[in-house]
Parts: structure tokens; sequence; C-alpha cells
């Protein structure tokens, strides 16, 4: 009883975020199965009756599939190349001693200070002086360098963890330093791989700043782009632009679903180890 009585202040506030999350989500959801009058006049009610329209309309759309790719691909390429890049700097700042190390490594603790809008007009500008503009590697390359900092940050964490003998057995056995880091080390490291790679992947899908810059064409544009787009477009119809916001959710609800144990596996692994 004690003991329940303890955790009971942590479980109250986990229902009540709890609310505050799924009361919104079906708000929208059923209101993506009214029309426009029953959103007048019975916000909160059930839909009656129930309209399926506004949902296969953006099923079907095109638009939405193609802003789909768009931001898969770019989350895919940055979640490659920030963790491929950033593997290799923590291997280094974790496995290597050398002059200037800390100094380095505190460089890049330092991006986690700046905000991304705060570079935004001098990225813009050197976006555009390498002709990057409307070009998915305008997105793609910022997103990966603003998301080194806090994935060599973890990865470091991870490989000063790795046990110094298993590097001298594996040297003994005739390893390279890079034979070290690409047979023994990374797939030791999957757990923390796997989360840094989701972390990456959720920060890439949700950026709206960023592709709003650089994107004019409409061919280009991303799922969250595309939401606003439609939400312009249909600020009258609200059961349209409930249903659009809805069907635009369930692909990063599906990868989370994937993801979570990956994610949470791979947090309590950096935790325990040490």
């Amino acid at each position: 009883m004690i003991a329940r009585l303890r955790t009971f202040p942590i479980h109250a506030v986990i229902w009540v975020a709890a609310v505050f999350i799924v009361i919104p989500f079906l708000y929208g959801l059923l209101g993506g199965f009214k029309t426009s009058g029953q959103m007048s006049t019975n916000p909160l009610g059930l839909p009656s009756p129930w309209v399926t329209d506004n949902y296969t309309d953006v099923i079907v759309s095109g638009a939405f599939w193609r802003q789909l790719l768009n931001s898969l691909f770019i989350a895919v390429a940055t979640t490659v190349l920030v963790v491929g890049l950033s593997a290799m700097a923590a291997f280094a700042f974790a496995r290597f001693a050398f002059r200037g190390r800390e100094f380095l490594f505190t460089l890049f603790a330092i991006g986690l200070m700046f905000p991304f809008a705060v570079a935004i007009l001098p990225l813009f500008v050197l976006l555009r002086t390498f002709g990057l503009l409307d070009n998915p590697l305008g997105v793609i390359l910022p997103q990966a360098a603003f998301g080194l900092p806090l994935t060599v940050i973890i990865l470091r964490t991870f490989f000063r963890s790795i046990p110094r003998e298993i590097e001298e057995a594996a040297i003994i056995d005739g390893c390279t330093p890079f034979g070290f880091f690409w047979r023994v080390l990374l797939p030791i490291a999957k757990p923390a791989l796997a989360t840094v790679s989701v972390l990456a992947i959720v920060a890439s899908w949700n950026n709206f700043f960023l592709p709003l810059v650089v994107f004019n064409d409409p061919g280009l544009w991303t799922l969250p782009l595309g939401v606003q787009q439609f939400q312009g477009e249909y600020m009258t119809d609200i059961a349209r632009v409930l249903a659009y916001v809805i069907v635009a959710m369930v692909p990063a609800l599906a990868f989370y679903s994937v993801a979570e144990r990956q994610l949470i596996s791979g947090l309590t692994a950096g935790a325990t180890k040490g």
C-alpha cells in the first residue's frame, strides 16, 4: 500500500499527459469522418452519419504520396549520413588519445547550444551560393550537420563503455583499428545505433522550418509542408483538414510502434553500461 502511494503522483502525471495526448487525437480522428456542417453543429459528438470521403480523398491524392516519399527519402538520407559520420567521429573521440581531442569534442557539444533558427539566414545564403535551393541536399546536409553534436555525444559515451580488453583481443587476432570498429564495435553498438537512428529520423520527419526555406517547388515538399499547404487551401473545411492531419500522422505512428522497442533498449543499454 505504501509503495502504491509513493508511485501515485507519477502515475497521475502519466495519466494526465495521456489524456492531453489522446483526446486531441480522437477529436481529429472522429472529426475527419464528419462534414463541415457537423463540425459546426456537433463538434464534440460522434459523426452522424459517418463520412469517409475526407479520408479516401487524401489517400488517393497523388500529392500526399509524393510528399510522403519526399519526407521518407530525406529522413533516410539524413539518418545514414549523420549516423555514419557520427559513428566514425565518436570512435576517434572514444578510443584514440590525441592532442586537442577534448577541445574538438567540446566544439561538438557547443553545437547543442545553438537553436536551428539562429543559423537560418546565413544557412540560406550559403545554400543559395552553392545552388542547393530546391534541392533535397539543401535539407539533408544541414539536418545532418545539426544532428551531429547529439549523436556524437551519445555514441562516444557508448563506445567508451566497451572494455579495452575486447579491443586488445581483436588487435592480437590481427584486427586493424578500422577492422575493430567495423567488425567488433559496430555490432556491439547496435542498440545505441538504433537509438540515434530513430532520433535522427524523427527529427528529420518533423522538420518544417528548413524545408519551408529551401523548397519552392511543390514537387519537393515534405509532409509537414503539405499539411500546412492543405490547411491553407481548405481552411474553411475543418473536417477535411483534420482527415489530412490524421493520415499524415499514420506513417510516424507506425514507425514509432515498430522502433519503440529498439529506442527503449538502446536508451536502457546506454544507461546501464559504465
